[in-house]
C-alpha cells in the first residue's frame, strides 16, 4: 500500500501528515506508525497525524506519537495540521477543527506560516516540590533551571517522567530560564522518550506556570526560544483561570513524498 505524506515542522517539531478525508479512519497500523517516525529506518518525526473530515467542525485530528500510541493534544502538531488544512483547501485564514483534548480554534497568517492556536483553558495548577503541574491537552510538569543551555535535559526529564508518581501515565517535563525579555525553554517528551526541539502544550504550560510564579494577571504575553526558534503565549489570567489562550508560531511544509 502507497501512502502519500508531508513533512511539516512547527519550530523544530517535525510531524508526518496524512490526508485521509476520503476515507473513515478504521484499523490503524501502529508499528507501521512507528516505523515511518523512526529517524534512522523512516521518514523521521515526533510524530504523524491524519486529517480526517468531520460533519460539525472543518476537519479532526488524530495524533500518533512516534512510539506509534495514539497521543494527547499536541500544540505545535495543531499548528503545523491547521497548515496542512489550508494545503489542501479545507480552510482558509481560519478555522474551527477537533482534537482529542475538544474544539479548537486557529487563524492563518497570508502567507500560511504562521498559525495561531486556541488551545484549552486551565484552571488547575498543583505542585510538586518547587515545580509546577498541570494540564494544557496534554499532563506537563515545569521546573525553573539556571544555566539551561549546558543541562541535561535528556537523563533528567527521563527520570522524572519515570518516576513513581509519574509513570503509569507518563508526563512531559519542561525546564524553563527566564532571560528576562523571553523565557528558555527545553523539554522532554512522553512518547518521544527525547528532547524535542519544541513542544507546542510545554511551553503553554511553562507561560502559565511563570505567570502564576510572577504573580502575573490581565492580558499576558510571552516570548518563547526554544531549540527549533520562537514562538508566542498569549492568554488572560485573572489569578484563578486561564483563557483566551493562544499558542503562535510557524508552521512550514519541509517537503513531501510516498512511502510503501
Amino acid at each position: 500500500m502507497k501512502i502519500n505524506f508531508f513533512k511539516y515542522q512547527g519550530a523544530g517539531n517535525d510531524f508526518i501528515l496524512v490526508d485521509h478525508t476520503m476515507s473513515p479512519l478504521k484499523e490503524v497500523d501502529n508499528e507501521l506508525i512507528e516505523q515511518l517516525c523512526h529517524r534512522r529506518f523512516g521518514v523521521g518525526a515526533d510524530g504523524l497525524m491524519f486529517v480526517t473530515k468531520h460533519d460539525k467542525y472543518d476537519f479532526e485530528m488524530h495524533y500518533f506519537n512516534a512510539d506509534g500510541k495514539l497521543g494527547s493534544m499536541c500544540g505545535n502538531g495543531g499548528r503545523c495540521i491547521v497548515a496542512f488544512a489550508k494545503q489542501l483547501g479545507i480552510i482558509d485564514k481560519e478555522t474551527n477543527f477537533l482534537a482529542v483534548d475538544g474544539p479548537h480554534y486557529a487563524r492563518i497568517s497570508e502567507n500560511g506560516e504562521w498559525i495561531d492556536l486556541q488551545m484549552i483553558d486551565v484552571d488547575t495548577i498543583t505542585n510538586d516540590g518547587n515545580a509546577f503541574v498541570l494540564n494544557t491537552g496534554s499532563p506537563h510538569y515545569v521546573t525553573l533551571q539556571k544555566d539551561l543551555k549546558d543541562f541535561d535535559v535528556y537523563h533528567a526529564g527521563k527520570s522524572i517522567r519515570y518516576n513513581q508518581t509519574y509513570n503509569a501515565k507518563g508526563i512531559n517535563v519542561n525546564f524553563v530560564e527566564d532571560k528576562g525579555d523571553h523565557l528558555f525553554v527545553r523539554t522532554y517528551e512522553r512518547g518521544v522518550e527525547d528532547e524535542t526541539y519544541a513542544c507546542g502544550t510545554g511551553v503553554t504550560a511553562v507561560a502559565m506556570a511563570v505567570a502564576k510564579h510572577k504573580n502575573q494577571t490581565g492580558h499576558v504575553k510571552t516570548d518563547i526560544k526554544v531549540l527549533g526558534g520562537d514562538i508566542k503565549i498569549e492568554f488572560d489570567y485573572d489569578g484563578e483561570k486561564f483563557t483566551n489562550v493562544f499558542l503562535c508560531g510557524p508552521a512550514k511544509l519541509v517537503f513531501e513524498g510516498e512511502v510503501g
